[in-house]
């Protein structure tokens, strides 16, 4: 293990240690990741691997940390809020020469935990590996999951369940908080050092720029922009997009009540704590600019100029990079600005009638194979936009079968569908991982169909619909 977060100051973090607990036990470790951080793990046996990811023994060289940051929460700012449930191991140069975190969640508390126990519940660990390891699949930049151990701890929330630790993997735990809570501090120099961390960590292309600040502003845009249409392409609602849980590397984070869609509506909010739709799927891209303003604010005392726009550049970026989704996910081949209609009067339509998200984009592959497909309802909305997708398609002058082979490449079969996710953890409350390992199985490859997995393709019954998610911590 290495410590470079360390290096900057203590400042940054407070010293702290896993809690003791009874019985580590694995649930679930990703070798295939192990691997490519260049772990020597191989042929670790499974106990031993069960107390290094729960932190009973420590990984070599390992000093872990709480890492501190503050953040705006539902708009309210937290001067100091931090780790209080999670320590950083260390980071670890990877086979891509990238350095990446190994972080324990769960682990016990810290001396950010605010009152808390830091521990966590099975549940929140089963959806974290499940959805993050899914979102590495589709391409989504994103934390990663190394591995699941069980604690042999009862928690107690609104009721007892059992406890569990996860390992996440990422680029660097750097939030917008963090600037934040330096800047909050007065503290330019901690300011300054955090940075040049970044920019050396995420966007070593910027080392030498003559304007560190606002080029790190921008390229931190891009990348959230190009990260947000990624998230709404699949029909996916992080739930909890607060400036604490906002990567400055434009990856995705803290998988709390976060969720994809089943029917689609603009307005979907699944967070049973966002209660005004703050956080509703339409409302990703605002929040992400209203987000980087507040990294704006912070990085605004480093700066010998005014700082770049953030609306214009984001909404550039989120615009080329949605119309460039969707528009592949229609089969078309070089999407332009003018697809935006066909796109739009497809997702209205599918609001209108309620229609599955994933499903839905996936059966207009079958439909060309044969116009007669009763799969859509047929309404005026639908006929309108049928004839101006087909005229699109036909004039891209290419065989139909290669705009078929695009939309199967693009349109998964099998997402982390909350109901499936929902009794993977309830499976997990008795120490059943079989539905989790057999799911985890079939997102390793979502977009080809497998013989006897129909049920993980399966919309919800009414009976299974999840309405509401919760962060469970």
């Amino acid at each position: 293990m290495n410590h470079t977060y360390q290096k900057l100051s203590t400042r940054f973090y407070k010293k702290s240690q896993a809690d003791k607990i009874p019985k580590p036990q694995l649930i679930q470790f990703n070798h295939e990741l192990a691997d490519f951080l260049n772990l020597d793990l191989k042929n670790t046996p499974e106990q031993e691997l069960a107390r290094l990811f729960s932190g009973q023994t420590q990984l070599k060289n390992s000093k872990p940390i709480a890492i501190v940051y503050a953040g705006h929460q539902f708009g309210h700012f937290v001067p100091q809020l931090g780790d209080g449930r999670a320590l950083l191991l260390g980071d670890t140069l990877a086979k891509d020469k990238k350095t990446y975190d190994l972080q324990l969640k769960g682990s016990g508390p810290t001396p950010f935990s605010r009152g808390g126990d830091g521990k966590s519940p099975v549940g929140p660990v089963i959806r974290e590996y499940i959805l993050s390891e899914f979102m590495y699949k589709m391409d989504v930049p994103t934390t990663r999951a190394l591995a699941a151990v069980e604690t042999g701890e009862t928690i107690t929330r609104q009721r007892t369940h059992p406890g569990a630790i996860f390992t996440r993997v990422a680029e660097s735990h750097i939030r917008i908080g963090t600037f934040e809570y330096f800047a909050y501090q007065g503290d330019k120099e901690s300011l300054e050092k955090l940075l040049n961390y970044s920019i050396e960590r995420h966007y070593p292309h910027l080392v030498s720029t003559k304007s560190p600040a606002n080029d790190f502003l921008n390229a931190v845009t891009i990348k959230t922009a190009q990260l947000i249409a990624k998230w709404m392409s699949i029909g996916f609602i992080h739930g909890v997009m607060n400036t604490d849980n906002t990567s400055i590397g434009g990856f995705t984070i803290d998988f709390g009540p976060c969720a994809f869609m089943d029917d689609f509506r603009f307005d979907k909010v699944f967070s049973s704590i966002d209660r005004h739709g703050r956080y509703a799927f339409h409302n990703q891209p605002s929040v992400a600019v209203w987000n980087l303003e507040r990294l704006k604010d912070s990085l605004s005392v480093l700066a010998d100029e005014d700082l770049n726009s953030i609306t214009e550049t984001f909404t550039s970026e989120f615009n080329k990079s949605w119309i460039q989704l969707m528009g592949n996910k229609l089969g078309i081949q070089e999407p332009s600005n003018e697809d935006s209609d066909i796109i739009d009067m497809f997702l209205l339509y599918l609001q209108k009638e309620k229609l599955d998200f994933t499903h839905s984009f996936r059966n207009l592959s079958e439909l060309l194979k044969d116009d007669s497909s009763k799969v859509f309802p047929k309404t005026d909305e639908f006929e309108t936009f049928y004839l101006a997708w087909k005229r699109r398609l036909s004039d891209q002058n290419t065989h139909i079968s290669k705009s078929m082979a695009l939309m199967d490449s693009k349109n998964p079969i099998y997402i982390a569908r909350n109901h499936i996710v929902e009794k993977c953890i309830n499976q997990a409350e008795n120490k059943d991982y079989t539905f989790f390992n057999e799911l985890n199985e079939v997102l390793k490859d979502p977009f080809t169909k497998r013989e006897g997995f129909e049920a993980f393709a399966s919309p919800p019954q009414k009976n299974e619909v999840i309405e509401h998610t919760f962060c469970g911590t």
